[in-house]
């Protein structure tokens, strides 16, 4: 009982920590996609190029409500899957407050920063060339043009359209603050549920439990370090950063797991990517995900 009040507590404090992020993101799509929807999808439709440039840079904004807002976007095929890759791969999560905490590591902040963000872009660009590539032969996978009318409903209906049908009227820039609230507090719910159950495994294991994994391989710090990423919450960005301050792991085993972190980005994927053939999509994002964690570590390593 009390390492599940422990539990409960940091995951309210880990959900109300991201929630602003969360709202603000939102709010800023749901004027957008209302006011400006028109604008704002042929703004979408012509830059898509430059999404993974975007992204990576929008990633790096600290917790991870924009890795949350991406993979909703990446749902509603908004986005290219490159550009999710981007911001996923930028994602540091809680990585940066602590760090800044930390004076003696500043450099190391900013080297990592700077990293993340020539590796998101880099591997953002491949994915999305790669998937040009493939797609010669067949059905272009963003080649049809986002609607305006298409995009007013990438929050899948504001309060107002829910209770007046069809009518695009009602779905007005009165309703963005509502609109942006309802889907922040429909992210928040699925954060606090990922957060409180890692909470409860790293409360029941303990710190000490889960270091005695890595040995002084730091190719194997790599492996495992890309693993810990993996899981959506913010304890692993946290445990990551405290083992390498502590001289725990490499720089390349940090840089690695944080680069295969997206937070609670990949419990949103999962959450609004449904459908049997999207759940093997999102497998597939999920092992390509890893494997640029992984090499990303691996390269870091050769000379930092």
């Amino acid at each position: 009982m009390q390492v599940f009040q422990s539990a409960l507590i940091d995951a309210l404090l880990d959900t109300l920590k991201v929630l602003p992020i969360l709202y603000l993101a939102y709010l800023l799509v749901a004027y957008l996609s209302h006011a400006k929807s028109a604008s704002f999808t042929k703004f979408l439709n012509k830059s898509k190029g430059a999404g993974p440039a975007v992204g990576a840079f929008l990633g790096c904004v600290p917790q991870c409500g924009f890795s949350s807002v991406m993979a909703d976007l990446y749902s509603r095929r908004a986005i290219t899957l490159g550009t999710l890759f981007a911001v996923f791969i930028a994602t540091s999560d809680e990585a940066i407050p602590i760090m800044i905490a930390s004076p003696n590591f500043i450099v190391d902040l900013l080297i990592l920063l700077g990293l993340k963000i020539v590796f998101a872009i880099i591997f953002g660009y491949v994915v999305d060339f790669v998937l040009k590539l493939f797609e010669r032969k067949k059905v272009p996978y963003q080649a049809q043009p986002i609607l305006a009318e298409e995009f007013e409903h990438l929050h899948d209906h504001c309060g107002a359209c829910h209770s007046h049908h069809d009518n695009k009227s009602h779905c007005s820039t009165k309703n963005i603050f509502l609109d942006a609230l309802h889907h922040s507090l429909n992210i928040a719910l699925y954060i606090f549920i990922a957060t409180l159950l890692i909470n409860i495994v790293v409360e029941s294991v303990g710190l000490e439990g889960l270091t005695s994994w890595f040995g002084g391989n730091v190719y194997i710090q790599i492996l495992l370090a890309a693993v810990i990423g993996l899981i959506p919450n913010c304890a692993s960005s946290v445990f990551l950063v405290e083992l390498y301050t502590s001289g725990g792991i490499a720089f390349s085993a940090m840089f690695a797991g944080l680069c295969a972190g997206a937070g609670v980005g990949l419990v949103i994927l999962f959450t609004k990517n449904r459908g049997k053939i999207k759940l093997l999509e999102n497998l597939a994002i999920v092992g390509l995900f890893y494997v640029f964690g992984v090499v990303a570590g691996i390269v870091v390593s050769l000379f930092y």
